[in-house]
């Protein structure tokens, strides 16, 4: 007769046994419904690889509209492409629709085509409600952390875009410093624009003490015109209207430690692959540990990093920490093909992340981000070929190239500025 105590032990490795052999996107999905966080499965995803997709089809899209805009970005900058919105939103506030739109105060004012208060004040006239997110005053230091990152487009309640684009022109002309200028983004039909609506409504409120007249929850399906479908791109995939998507919300001192959470249980839910795209890869010690948890226990990674850079202490920055995870086993990619970004993770070949948030500590600790994880074979797929694509304009960064392509200056600004890399 078997000891009580034999029974424990062989009961304990049986569950887990059974817990190793769950999926990955299982295991990940069990995570995020422990933080409070709920998926829904009737969506459809069209990835946006380009800023030409993008702006055509959300400027599609804004035509139909029927009852409200609802526009959040941390800039909207003042070229062809902004005017075209601007121009495009005043048109429809004037047909009675319902037009906010809000912008970050540090957004706009890093940017090399701000919109100006003359900009604003025409733009107010002509009866779009625009507005600026913690305005930058005097002592400004009190200003400089929680800035709104986010990219948020929803109209009618019916279609969302989201993903890394702000709005300006260099994501279809590119910039003459960098080349093409690489992002993604994706609209979304299906019950996670709920979701998107929902945080721009609380973004609003707490942000301008000002609640929004249309609810898509107080109204039913058919009580108002909708979207006509020939303004919306179609989701082509065997999985359109079934994909199930959970959206992370990043509020800080609300829920400060959403993002980081959500991409650590991700990266600890990995069996066999990780790859990610990312234009500032420093990171923060949960997720750093993480992955090299992952590497530990045998996974792939793949990391895929610019080899040009908007800010111009951060490649140094990366750099050290490319090294770092390069000595333990990590595929590291330096892409040429202008500047890459595109801010994405692929796990498994099973599911998939796209939003705002970068890998380093303004996104996970400080600002407001949002990120859908789409758990979806398809859609996974199709970053995953992406990545196959880019693979082509890169060159393989290994350990011992650290020293052969970063001279001691900026390896020294490595060293240095990654003890301040929360801020930048």
């Amino acid at each position: 007769m078997i000891h009580h105590s034999w029974l424990i032990i062989l009961l304990f490795a049986t569950m887990s046994i059974a817990a190793q052999a769950q999926p990955s996107d299982s295991v990940f999905m069990r995570s995020l419904q422990e933080m409070g966080i709920h998926a829904t499965n009737d969506n459809s995803v069209v990835l946006l690889h380009t800023g030409q997709q993008k702006f055509d089809a959300m400027l599609s899209a804004i035509r139909e509209a029927r009852r409200y805009v609802y526009l959040e970005y941390f800039n909207f900058r003042n070229d062809s492409i902004g005017l075209a919105l601007f121009q495009l939103l005043e048109e429809k506030a004037a047909e009675g629709v319902e037009v906010k739109a809000m912008f970050d105060s540090f957004g706009n004012e890093s940017n090399d085509s701000p919109l100006r208060k003359k900009h604003l004040r025409a733009i107010r006239a002509a009866g779009v409600n625009v507005r600026e997110f913690d305005p930058l005053r005097f002592p400004w230091l009190n200003h400089a952390y929680h800035r709104d990152h986010r990219k948020i487009v929803v109209i009618d309640g019916e279609v969302c875009f989201t993903g890394g684009m702000n709005v300006a022109d260099y994501y279809i002309h590119g910039r003459p410093e960098y080349g093409a200028w690489r992002d993604m983004h994706m609209q979304l039909t299906g019950s996670a624009v709920q979701t998107y609506d929902s945080i721009f409504r609380q973004m609003w409120k707490s942000s301008f003490n000002d609640t929004l007249f249309h609810n898509p929850l107080s109204v039913t399906p058919h009580s108002l015109p909708t979207i006509p479908h020939s303004s919306l791109l179609t989701d082509t995939t065997s999985t359109a209207g079934c994909k199930t998507i959970a959206v992370v919300n990043r509020i800080p001192r609300k829920q400060p430690k959403a993002m980081r959470k959500a991409y650590v249980a991700a990266i600890d839910a990995a069996d066999s692959l990780i790859q990610i795209v990312n234009p500032y890869p420093t990171n923060v010690k949960s997720v750093r540990r993480a992955l090299k948890r992952a590497l530990r226990r045998g996974v792939k990674m793949e990391i895929m990093v610019s080899a040009k850079s908007d800010v111009p202490i951060t490649p140094d920055v990366v750099a050290l920490e490319m090294r770092k995870l390069a000595k333990r086993g990590a595929h590291v990619y330096y892409n040429h093909d202008g500047f890459h970004h595109s801010k994405v993770m692929m796990v498994d070949g099973s599911f998939c992340t796209v939003g705002s948030t970068n890998l380093d500590a303004r996104s996970f600790l400080f600002d407001h981000e949002v990120n859908s994880f789409i758990f979806d074979h398809s859609t996974t797929k199709e970053l995953q070929q992406i990545f196959e694509q880019d693979k082509q304009h890169c060159t393989i960064f290994q350990a011992q190239d650290y020293r052969r392509n970063f001279n001691f200056g900026h390896r020294l600004t490595g060293h240095l500025f990654s003890l301040f890399r929360g801020f930048m």
